[in-house]
């Protein structure tokens, strides 16, 4: 069954434009257009940009870092789920100082996919959630997909965002991974504690994809909340790095199902590595 088309404006726009070649008019009336556009949304990208990258050193977030075409780190993610024929629809979680800059990108490329952009949290899992929120899980049902992926990958593949929706026909939750090449270590007071067979060990990457409804559950659980209203997660804190690891640690009867990576979807942690 199809869903009924909704659409979320952003709740925040800027209040100045005096460093903008556009106005909040405009940014407006974009997102008029697309409201007037059928579609039925299965596959959501959300696109976390919400932290400043500060190991990549400089006042400027690593998101908003220009590579060698000229383009941003951000609009280079952003591209590959807007270009995607899997992917129905872009949300961007970006940090709350930045949010004019990902508005400016949404109207100088012309993304047609991109229909929320918010403002993310201190913490990543603060961003998801701010996600979750934002698209209605409790509106839209357990038909919907989301696949977070952080905006620091930016050459993620279109196959690999093809092979994810793929596997999201027959899992609930799925990630991508490639195998490791390093023997990896545990650490104990700093001595060896043991050492994992290689063969076992994969290094994560994004997209991570499951059910709306799955992922809102596990973080719900997570926090210890009734529902993911602002003011309860407002005082909470979470350990984990990434969704998967909220799904692993309180929805352990849920598999994980592992979509095979690709060494080019690495993550810019420092500036050399633009």
């Amino acid at each position: 069954m199809e869903q009924k088309k909704t659409i979320y404006i952003p709740h925040r726009l800027p209040i100045s434009y005096e460093r903008s070649n556009y106005t909040i008019s405009e940014v407006k009336a974009h997102f008029n257009t697309i409201m007037d556009s059928d579609y039925t949304t299965q596959n959501i990208a959300v696109i976390l940009a919400g932290g400043i990258g500060a190991r990549v050193g400089g006042n400027t977030p690593k998101q908003l870092l220009p590579l060698a075409d000229g383009h941003s780190v951000l609009e280079h993610a952003v591209n590959a789920f807007e270009q995607s024929p899997h992917i129905d629809e872009v949300c961007i979680v970006m940090h709350p100082d930045y949010i004019m800059h990902a508005e400016q990108m949404l109207l100088a490329n012309a993304w047609q996919k991109v229909r929320h952009i918010i403002p993310g949290g201190k913490e990543r899992w603060e961003s998801s959630v701010q996600a979750i929120r934002q698209l209605g899980y409790k509106e839209r049902g357990e038909e919907v997909n989301l696949l977070l992926h952080d905006a620091a990958r930016p050459f993620v593949s279109q196959d690999i965002i093809a092979r994810v929706c793929e596997a999201l026909k027959e899992h609930e939750a799925v990630t991508v991974a490639i195998p490791s090449t390093d023997t990896v270590y545990e650490m104990v007071d700093g001595k060896v504690a043991r050492i994992p067979q290689r063969s076992t060990i994969m290094r994560a990457q994004t997209p991570q994809a499951f059910r709306l409804e799955l992922i809102a559950e596990a973080y719900t659980k997570a926090l210890g909340v009734d529902r993911l209203s602002a003011e309860a997660c407002a005082e909470a804190h979470l350990p984990a790095t990434d969704d998967c690891g909220v799904v692993f640690g309180h929805m352990p009867d849920v598999p994980i199902h592992i979509v095979l990576g690709e060494e080019q979807n690495k993550k810019i942690t420092f500036k050399e590595d633009i």
